[in-house]
């Protein structure tokens, strides 16, 4: 399985939950922000509780997708990330760079304010 991306709209933040496997096979995620940047948007979060695996292009799309938000002058959040992703953020020390959020109520998807959409 590769990786499946469903992205919401909560008040000025894009949420985007990544589930499967984010690999060297993928540039979704890279294509899907790179979209979102187009449209305006700045304000991201990656939902990662469902994301099972990444490898080292995974995280090298991570690193391209902040420096890209970044360098407009927006903000990428990780929210939840599963056990063995907060594992490798941390032993590549990447948990220094990134902002992990806790707690998932505030951006549930099931919110009222949401657009849901599969990119």
């Amino acid at each position: 399985m590769g990786v499946r991306l469903t992205a919401h709209q909560l008040r000025n933040v894009v949420v985007i939950e990544i589930v499967g496997r984010l690999t060297v096979l993928d540039q979704t995620l890279r294509e899907s922000i790179h979209q979102f940047l187009k449209s305006g948007e700045r304000q991201f979060i990656l939902k990662m509780s469902e994301l099972s695996y990444i490898d080292s292009c995974g995280l090298g799309e991570l690193l391209s997708v902040y420096a890209s938000i970044r360098n407009l002058g927006g903000d990428l959040r990780i929210l939840t990330p599963s056990a063995r992703v907060r594992e490798l953020l941390h032993i590549t020390k990447l948990d220094t760079v990134f902002e992990i959020l806790e707690d998932a109520a505030p951006f549930a998807n099931n919110t009222a304010a949401s657009n849901a959409m599969t990119v």
